[in-house]
């Protein structure tokens, strides 16, 4: 005790220079003479009041003074040394007075003491509490923040209340009880009414957060409100929480079930719902509407556009991101299939056109596909994708390539000029480096179609420092790896093996495997060229890497991953997953190439493919098998041999026809159709002459100095008034220019201030990523819902300001702003 008594004095002695002590109960004489404090000296009161207050105030006005009187205060008119009291401090050794001594708080705050005495019996929480206080804090403040660490939350209502929501949604009581046993639950309940608006005979947090999405439901449709504006930016703060999205998506779950949501919703147009986000069945709703509306054709590809873009900004994106990627896809699918014509007047007439227009249908339903399969919602996609794979098929593949096939079957050689060759590449694209004495790295992935180098260009040119351009160029027929591969090569003559190999000869040479392609290469460069694998160029250090390249003029990298999981019967409805991990690999390869010191590279491919992510029909099949004086090759989509009959439903090519020597003869099934072949699978295909096989593309890449990658600039529109007169405000956004490669989006939070910095407003973290040329549809409509805190600084100004978040950090810096005047009515507190 005596050491609780000395502590306490000391920390009254630091703020006051006399301090009383009154021993009401006459106990603690002992303590009182057995006290030695530095610099303190020790008087009784015993009728000698103005002799003490003499000495006090006039002979020692420096010296500190400790005042025991042995009984109770006397009253106010007996008091000789009230005002000596008043002005300075009172020591009581009741437990309320010294936590208040503990706390440094005045006496004027022992209610909130008393009230609470549960709170004071655990020193972790005294502790949390001191660090917190303030000395200009009032009683309000203090009970909030000692709310706060019952809670474990920030001093702030809306923190107390996410924190316990997030104990509800944990099933977990323990901060409401200790709330409720520091007799804080009346004081919560008042607050939670004070800020929200929730009145309830029988409070408790289960009931305001069904209360909380009732309410704000009903605020964006036809429901009964009872909750207020505060209470809506209060969920959105919550909704939008990293630390506390957990326990939203769990009570949502909960809420919507007692709210029958599901019910409600199945009643509405999706239309209506497009800004909501309360719920994560309207996301299904939304979802589920879409996939019939594009069933049945009564909805546009710009419109649904425009919805999945608005969806971007809900909270369950996330998790329904690669639905509504697949319903924007074959909307888009759709509207081009729609627009395309196939026609063309020639063989290189229709290369040319693939490669400008056409192939962009082939790009899409890979997306659509690819989307779908991730999504692990086959059943509800089911109709939308039969639809899309009949489209697919019928009205462009086989339409398509029908056409095709008519000028492969009049070619006199296999030739689409100026388009170039595959086997000429060597000659086009690499030997001009080495005749400037520069090096260069050619990377050619197996079956990386054209249409996916198209958006490997996109990803490419979006890096900063980096350029690149996309060309065509025409494969070997037939298209397959060992072919494609040797083509590629520096090369005068290129023959396939007389055997059942499928081997290609380059100048006499086989080109089969990376070591042999290494010594064609290098003799072709005098001992400067080389070639390795993806894996093991990933596998090297820096060192390692800038060594090879320094050795080096020319570097061969194959990569291989479209082509492995897509000619396996278990792996190929996996083609176009691998698809995307190339394109990952490859800009990694890229970047991988450029930190050895490589400024020149060359990506390209060995042959396209065909992939029908639906069963092959029977009529998919050639109804002819080949025949002839021996066959040495078999696959799906051509045949290699000898004395080969000629057969209406293939076309039979000799080997100088196709830019090859010796004498081995190739046919191939018309249009898509394929061969009968028995453990191969037959929905991924190559070596055919459709356009998906043999437009491959070459991207020709470097990399600058300087950067040249830049945000897209976003503007406010000010309206007609700059004057904020009721609880909410509308605001237009402008996006300044599309978003291209090289002129990337932009993401920033949006806010209403007060001039001290304080938020008074919902916050919305947009997205601005348009690329229409339309200036109209680069426009963005925000609503702001003002909080209570704006009635603070009526008539003054506020600030709309938009920030952006420093790089790598999770620090904002504004960006732009715009100021209003705050004029709110009286009238405008009122619901009419």
């Amino acid at each position: 005790m005596n050491i609780r008594i000395e502590a306490a004095l000391l920390k009254l002695f630091d703020r006051y220079r006399i301090v009383f002590w009154y021993d009401a109960k006459q106990e603690l004489r002992v303590d009182f003479e057995a006290l030695s404090l530095p610099g303190v000296e020790k008087l009784e009161i015993t009728n000698n009041e103005y002799g003490i207050k003499y000495r006090l105030l006039r002979e020692e006005p420096d010296q500190k003074f400790l005042l025991f009187h042995a009984g109770p205060q006397p009253t106010d008119l007996d008091n000789w040394l009230l005002d000596v009291q008043l002005a300075h401090g009172e020591f009581r050794t009741d437990q309320a007075a010294l936590w208040l001594s503990e706390l440094e708080l005045g006496l004027e705050f022992i209610d909130v003491i008393q009230a609470h005495a549960e709170f004071y019996q655990a020193a972790k929480r005294k502790e949390a509490l001191k660090k917190i206080l303030k000395h200009d804090d009032t009683s309000g403040i203090i009970r909030l923040k000692i709310l706060a660490v019952c809670a474990a939350s920030e001093p702030r209502i809306d923190s107390v209340m996410e924190n316990l929501l997030q104990e509800l949604a944990d099933n977990r009581d323990d901060k409401i009880k200790l709330i409720g046993r520091c007799a804080l639950d009346t004081f919560l309940w008042e607050q939670i009414t004070r800020y929200y608006g929730y009145k309830s005979n029988e409070p408790g947090i289960r009931d305001f957060v069904i209360e909380l999405f009732k309410s704000c439901f009903a605020m964006s449709t036809d429901g009964q409100v009872r909750l207020n504006d505060d209470a809506l930016v209060f969920l959105k703060r919550w909704k939008d929480s990293r630390q506390f999205e957990s326990g939203f998506e769990t009570l949502s779950g909960e809420c919507a079930d007692v709210l029958g949501v599901e019910q409600d919703l199945a009643k509405r147009d999706f239309k209506e719902l497009l800004e909501l986000d309360y719920f994560l069945l309207i996301d299904q709703k939304i979802i589920s509407d879409l996939v019939r509306a594009l069933v049945s054709r009564t909805v546009s590809s710009s419109d649904v556009a425009l919805w999945v873009r608005q969806r971007r900004q809900s909270h369950w994106y996330r998790e329904y991101r690669h639905l509504y990627e697949a319903v924007d896809f074959a909307a888009q699918f759709m509207h081009a299939l729609g627009e395309a014509k196939f026609t063309m007047d020639s063989l290189v007439d229709g290369v040319q056109r693939y490669s400008r227009i056409w192939y962009r249908l082939d790009q899409l339903y890979r997306k659509f596909t690819y989307h779908v399969r991730m999504s692990g919602q086959a059943s509800l996609m089911d109709t939308l994708t039969e639809q899309i794979e009949n489209l697919y098929s019928n009205s462009y593949l086989l339409r398509l390539n029908d056409r095709f096939q008519s000028f492969v079957d009049d070619a006199s050689k296999w030739d689409a000029s100026p388009i170039p060759l595959q086997k000429h590449f060597f000659e086009r694209w690499v030997q001009p480096f080495l005749r400037k004495d520069n090096k260069i790295c050619v990377i050619i992935s197996d079956a990386m179609r054209y249409e996916i180098g198209d958006e490997l260009l996109s990803l490419i040119r979006q890096e900063d420092r980096y350029s690149a351009e996309l060309e065509p160029a025409l494969s070997m027929l037939p298209s397959y790896t060992q072919l494609g591969m040797a083509a590629l090569l520096p090369n005068k003559e290129l023959e396939m093996a007389d055997n059942d190999s499928g081997t290609v000869l380059v100048d006499g040479q086989s080109s089969q495997g990376t070591i042999n392609r290494s010594k064609i290469l290098s003799q072709a460069t005098g001992g400067r060229a080389t070639a390795t694998i993806y894996e093991d160029l990933m596998a090297m250090n820096r060192d390692e890497s800038r060594e090879l390249l320094k050795a080096n003029d020319v570097l061969y990298i194959y990569h291989n991953r479209i082509d492995h999981t897509g000619d396996k019967m278990h792996s190929e409805g996996q083609a176009f997953e691998a698809a995307e991990q190339t394109m990952e690999d490859l800009v990694r390869l890229i970047k991988k190439l450029t930190a050895a010191n490589a400024s020149n590279i060359l990506i390209t491919a060995d042959h396209g493919f065909i992939y029908q992510n639906r069963p092959i029909e029977e009529s998919d099949f050639s109804g002819v098998e080949a025949a002839g004086k021996s066959i040495l090759y078999r696959d799906r989509r051509f045949v290699l041999g000898k004395g080969l009959k000629a057969s209406q439903g293939l076309r039979k090519f000799l080997p100088n026809e196709l830019g090859l020597h010796g004498d081995v003869e190739v046919q191939i099934p018309k249009s898509i159709n394929r061969l009968r072949l028995k453990g191969s699978g037959s929905r991924f295909v190559h070596g055919g002459a459709s356009l998906q096989e043999v437009v491959i593309p070459v991207l020709k890449i470097n990399k600058k100095r300087q950067s040249d990658v830049t945000s897209v600039e976003v503007d406010i529109l000010r309206g007609a008034s700059s004057v904020i007169t009721s609880g909410q405000l509308a605001v237009a956004l402008y996006q300044a220019g599309p978003v291209t490669d090289k002129i990337q989006s932009r993401v920033l939070r949006v806010g209403i201030y007060t001039e001290a910095g304080q938020l008074i407003s919902d916050s919305h973290d947009l997205t601005f990523d348009l690329v229409s040329d339309n200036p109209r549809e680069r426009e963005l409509q925000v609503r702001f819902v003002l909080t209570h805190m704006a009635d603070e600084v009526n008539g003054q100004e506020v600030i709309l300001r938009l920030e952006e978040k420093h790089a790598g950090t999770s620090h904002y810096k504004e960006y732009k702003s715009l100021r209003y005047l705050m004029r709110r009515s009286f009238t405008s507190d009122f619901e009419f």
